[in-house]
């Protein structure tokens, strides 16, 4: 059976993602981890000096203005598991308003990007990537901050990486998983619902008072 947008909105609603061997393998599977990463939205991580990188000036951050630029930045590396399938399934959900892409931008280059997938109050993360210092995290507080400020609940991350859980994000049951996507699914969010933050600044204030500062 091929895949559809419509047949991927469904799998992330029962908790299940896509994903491929590698670049040029044409098959895809479906993974259900036993262990599910997830990233609090009330609990996000901001050292000190992340927070001091944050309001520096010398990036800007855009929505969903180069989500082919993001997912291409995510594919390009050794390993990866976005197939051609993957990447035109994925911008097939951008184009009908579920699939999402956060942009960080550095003297006009776009250095850093993270994509997913928005059903009900879940935003299910589909990768990041990084072509600067710290242009991951930046993407990710201002990412972090917007869901907060539109309603989402639950920011899945499929897996815990060393990196995601140095800013907070834990590992939990599949079933604890389910269950916060069920309650999520019944819930309204709309990322575009509010403008991204004015300034770095008032991201790093934000995310300072209600996540667990270091």
């Amino acid at each position: 059976m091929s895949v559809t947008p419509d047949l991927l909105l469904q799998a992330y609603r029962t908790g299940i993602f896509p994903m491929a061997e590698r670049q040029d393998d044409p098959d895809i599977f479906w993974v259900d981890p036993r262990r599910r990463g997830i990233l609090p939205l009330d609990g996000f991580r901001v050292s000190r000096s992340l927070a001091k990188r944050l309001r520096r000036q010398d990036y800007s951050v855009t929505l969903n203005s180069d989500f082919s630029g993001v997912i291409d930045g995510c594919a390009d590396r050794q390993e990866t598991w976005i197939n051609a399938e993957i990447r035109d399934l994925y911008h097939a959900l951008h184009a009908q308003g579920h699939a999402h892409s956060l942009e960080v931008w550095m003297d006009g280059k776009l250095v850093g990007g993270v994509y997913g997938v928005a059903v009900g109050a879940a935003y299910c993360g589909e990768s990041m990537f990084s072509r600067r210092t710290d242009a991951s995290k930046i993407a990710l507080c201002w990412l972090v901050d917007l869901l907060n400020r539109t309603g989402f609940t639950l920011f899945d991350t499929q897996f815990l990486t060393p990196h995601l859980a140095s800013l907070g994000g834990k590992e939990i049951t599949r079933h604890e998983y389910r269950t916060m996507l069920a309650a999520a699914l019944k819930q309204p969010a709309e990322i575009l619902s509010a403008p991204l933050a004015a300034s770095g600044a008032e991201v790093a204030a934000r995310l300072r008072g209600t996540g667990h500062a270091l």
